[in-house]
């Protein structure tokens, strides 16, 4: 194919759709060559730093559990990834990257000693190029401590009225930062809108991908209330210029790090209910109250693959979703909670306890612990009562607590530790959830 580039130098050649293969092709643009190009399935990886978790590190407190030993034996050079530079943020789009980039290959050598890739990612990736068997590519574009306004291009927030403050935004240059600048969740220069869009995100568009991971939320978590909005904006900006309209979008919902942010995963989970191509994972279960960065990454990488599969390339047998409400009511003392998504649940925690993070309040809104009723009972040694975490009822759970003759609220994973504890028949957790028996009784 041919073109003749601007007056400004620039050009573009849209290829047509090659079928995917993993034998390395010679890319030639004029007397450049680029060799050992392969087609395949492209993947946005992006976020702060739960997706930038690496799988090896030096770093014991900020690395995978068990990556080291993965990748030591791990011979994938299907799969490419490439991490792009975060250092700087800038008020304009940048056409060219911060340095040059270097696709890598996941193998030993490469994953072992140039640890700093997405442990997540690659986990995603392990899964889809073994069932798909076709090349894989990821492209990394994450950084810590950031913030969703950041990473969302200017078409994005001004597609929403209620983000009208972040798409008026007049930017502050570098030093000129003072906390009466201050709005919402922004409380640095760096987290301005767009601004790492700008200098992460910008210079790959339109690359064609098959979809974004999106791993991202801490920073803006003490402003829920606006975080649906917030990504529907960032999917919408980044589907118009990545030219996909159709972009898979699959994120993951925050786990607990010692405080209750169930109204966050609350809001993490109302886009999906709203964005056909998203589909969110759960990971309640992996949290730990005493770090931010769970390091049990395999699960989340997995979990992700799930979506995919299902979703992109047609293993529709697989059940890709955590259970939620599906209806209830109020049967006497206790709320009755039918789920979907699920063939029948189940409970487990570790320690053996079937204490849940359950609550319900009366008329007065004063909640209390509460208490899972349908457990199934077994017989253990000696013929002695025991529960091992089955439930009776298929898909329903009746909870109720002693303190509360007539229950009116009832919500899960809003009280310590926030861990969840509940899973459907595929080991997926279910999710936050709160209802609320003065509304309609069903969702």
């Amino acid at each position: 194919m041919e073109t003749v580039a601007g007056t400004d130098g620039r050009w573009r050649v849209d290829l047509l759709p090659m079928k995917a293969s993993c034998k390395g092709r010679t890319l030639k643009a004029g007397k450049v060559e680029i060799k050992d190009v392969l087609v395949g399935e492209v993947w946005l990886c992006a976020g702060q730093s739960n997706m930038g978790v690496p799988l090896c590190g030096r770093n014991p407190r900020y690395r995978d559990r068990q990556g080291s030993l993965i990748a030591q034996m791990t011979h994938r050079p299907m799969i490419r990834y490439v991490a792009t530079p975060t250092g700087n943020w800038d008020l304009k789009e940048h056409e060219k990257t911060q340095s040059k980039l270097k696709w890598r290959a996941s193998i030993p050598k490469n994953m072992m000693h140039d640890g700093s890739f997405s442990a997540v990612a690659l986990y995603f990736a392990f899964d889809v190029e073994r069932e798909i068997g076709v090349p894989v590519g990821l492209v990394g574009v994450y950084r810590g401590a950031t913030g969703i306004d950041c990473w969302t291009p200017p078409e994005g927030t001004r597609s929403r009225p209620d983000l009208a403050d972040l798409a008026n935004w007049k930017h502050i240059p570098k030093g000129k930062w003072t906390k009466a600048n201050v709005v919402g969740a922004i409380n640095r220069d760096d987290q301005q809108p767009a601004v790492y869009w700008n200098t992460v995100v910008a210079p790959w568009v339109p690359f064609a991908c098959r979809g974004m991971l999106w791993y991202q939320g801490e920073h803006d978590a003490k402003e829920f209330n606006r975080y649906c909005s917030k990504l529907h904006a960032l999917y919408d900006g980044w589907r118009k210029r990545f030219e996909n309209k159709n972009m898979s979008f699959y994120y993951v919902q925050l786990c607990s790090w010692g405080r209750n942010i169930a109204p966050m995963q609350e809001a993490m989970a109302q886009f999906e209910k709203e964005c056909p191509n998203a589909a969110m994972v759960v990971i309640n279960d992996l949290g730990s109250n005493a770090d931010i960065h769970p390091n049990e990454k395999a699960l989340v990488g997995h979990r992700l693959a799930l979506h995919a599969l299902r979703r992109d390339y047609g293993f529709k047998d697989i059940c890709s979703k955590s259970p939620t409400v599906e209806s209830w009511s109020v049967v006497s003392n206790t709320f009755e909670v039918t789920f979907k998504d699920c063939r029948n649940l189940y409970v487990y925690r570790k320690d053996w306890k079937f204490d849940l993070p359950f609550e319900i309040a009366g008329e007065d809104g004063v909640f209390h612990p509460a208490e899972l009723k349908n457990l199934k009972p077994s017989k253990g040694y000696g013929g002695k009562t025991e529960y091992k975490g089955d439930i009776e009822g298929e898909r329903k759970l009746v909870i109720g607590s002693k303190a509360v003759d007539k229950p009116v609220h009832l919500r899960y994973l809003y009280c310590a530790p926030w861990t969840g504890y509940i899973f459907n028949e595929v080991n997926l957790p279910l999710g936050a959830f709160h209802l609320d028996a003065g509304k309609a009784s069903s969702e």
